[in-house]
Formats: structure tokens, C-alpha cells, sequence
């Protein structure tokens, strides 16, 4: 069992940043975020893996409608992933969802909203 805490959300004006943290209860290779606007399916923004002991990094991905304004980050030592959102849209607006893998099965953190006002 892999549990997943998310914070961070909340409403910004357009052009606003915000920074969504997940805690992972156990070390994950890959986590990742997604997104759900109302009235749409959920989509992937961003994926990190761990990398390896010595570059504390590893592979990241992004969404093109995201590149360049979200950042994607974790700290091995905290179990953590970090989304830095800059230049918020509104069509930025969502309900913003951690992911995780672990063990064949796939985890979901409770979902934090992101408001972005124009």
C-alpha cells in the first residue's frame, strides 16, 4: 500500500504561481501528476523518475501544454514530489492529482484544486 498526501492548491490570478507538494508513504520510482477539469477526462502534466543516488535526479517528462511553465521536482529523502506552476493559465484550472506505481498497481493522492481567475 502506497499512500499519497497532496497540498498546495488554491486560486491564483492568471499569470500567478503556485507550488503542489505530494508525500509518498514509501520511496517510488516513478510519481507523476495529472489534472481534471470539470466536464473533462483526467490528463497526465508530469512525470519524474528517481534517478540515481549520486545525481539525485532522473527522467522528466511534461505535457506540451505545460512546458516551460511547470516545473516537476522530488526529494528522495522526503518521499516528496513538487509541481512549481508558473504563468497560470486559466484553462490551468483542475483538480490536480498526485500519481504513484508501485508493486504493479497505481496510486492516487486525494486531489488538490487549482483555481486560476482571469
Amino acid at each position: 500500500q502506497v499512500q499519497l498526501v497532496e497540498s498546495g492548491g488554491g486560486l491564483v490570478q492568471a499569470g500567478g504561481s503556485l507550488r503542489l507538494s505530494c508525500a509518498a508513504s514509501r520511496s517510488i520510482n516513478a510519481m507523476g501528476w495529472y489534472r481534471q477539469a470539470p466536464g473533462k477526462q483526467r490528463e497526465w502534466v508530469a512525470t519524474v523518475t528517481s534517478g540515481t543516488i549520486t545525481s539525485g535526479g532522473g527522467l522528466i517528462t511534461y505535457a506540451d501544454s505545460v512546458k516551460g511553465r511547470f516545473t516537476i521536482s522530488r526529494d528522495n529523502a522526503k518521499n516528496t514530489v513538487y509541481l512549481q506552476m508558473n504563468s497560470l493559465k486559466p484553462e490551468d484550472t483542475a483538480v490536480y492529482y498526485c500519481n504513484a506505481g508501485y508493486a504493479g498497481k497505481f496510486y492516487w493522492g486525494q486531489g488538490t484544486q487549482v483555481t486560476v481567475s482571469s
